[in-house]
């Protein structure tokens, strides 16, 4: 008999304690060595990307047992569970490894709950400098700095001026990004770079507006910050309109845009 899926405060609180004892074995790696190594598919990965997934997935599989984890390196060794219609979790345990080699901080852990394709809750941890980012539906979003208490944020209404547009630091390619732009009659005032989920939290707290994406991402690189920024008063859809889900075959994303309802 399937027991009953805990209600999403308890899950957000229980992955709250996930992420942060992720976050404290990843720090423990980043001060030394990080046993750097490459992926089939030519991506790289590190100690802190296995001990963290290791961490996250066994806290998940204890917290709800019926439950399937899809996370990044278990699906990259040929671990792909079968999902069955139920909700499921999604898990990239660190984010933006190509940063955490670079030792630049833009890097993140990344918790995510899927019901009926969407992200019911989500939780962003960048562990330089300890901030937290959390969200779930009816319970709205919320930032811990330094391990301190969480307090509310939301989308902004972007500025007269023109929006903050956020890029990937490492993808970004600025001609198809000022064509897209351009041809949706857009103005952007100011461009932010960052690594990772990070791009999804500065909009749902109000520090940007927009993030389009035109480049490969699979689902479990940006269902934590959805859920983040849709608890915000954020969305997430793709080229045509339509809301980014997730539960697709292979785990893959077509091209995005994440932004404030008011940047539209």
């Amino acid at each position: 008999m399937s027991m009953p899926l805990p209600d999403l405060s308890s899950l957000r609180d229980a992955c709250t304690g996930l992420a942060r004892d992720a976050a404290r074995e990843i720090m423990r790696i980043y001060a030394g060595d990080l046993g750097e190594r490459t992926k089939a598919d030519k991506s790289p990965v590190t100690d802190a990307d296995h001990a963290a997934e290791a961490i996250i997935v066994a806290g998940l599989r204890k917290l709800t047992p019926d439950l399937a984890v899809v996370a990044e390196e278990e699906m990259s060794a040929g671990h792909v569970p079968e999902l069955k219609g139920r909700p499921f979790w999604l898990v990239d345990p660190l984010d933006g490894t190509k940063e955490f080699i670079k030792r630049n901080g833009e890097f993140t852990v990344n918790i995510a709950l899927i019901q009926d394709g969407r992200p019911t809750l989500g939780l962003v941890l960048a562990p330089v400098p300890d901030t937290l980012w959390r969200g779930a539906d009816g319970l709205g979003a919320d930032k811990s700095e330094n391990g301190g208490a969480f307090a509310a944020i939301a989308v902004r209404t972007p500025p007269a001026a023109g929006l903050t547009a956020c890029a990937s630091r490492s993808t970004a390619i600025y001609s198809d990004l000022d064509i897209w732009f351009r041809n949706n009659g857009l103005t952007v005032a100011e461009r932010v770079q960052a690594g990772s989920s990070l791009k999804f939290c500065l909009i749902a707290e109000g520090k940007a507006d927009i993030y389009p994406r035109f480049g490969p991402t699979n689902e479990w690189d940006t269902a934590a910050g959805q859920g983040v920024l849709e608890a915000a008063g954020g969305e997430v859809v793709t080229t045509d309109e339509r809301p980014l889900v997730y539960g697709k075959p292979r785990f893959g994303n077509p091209h995005f845009i994440a932004r404030s309802k008011a940047a539209r």
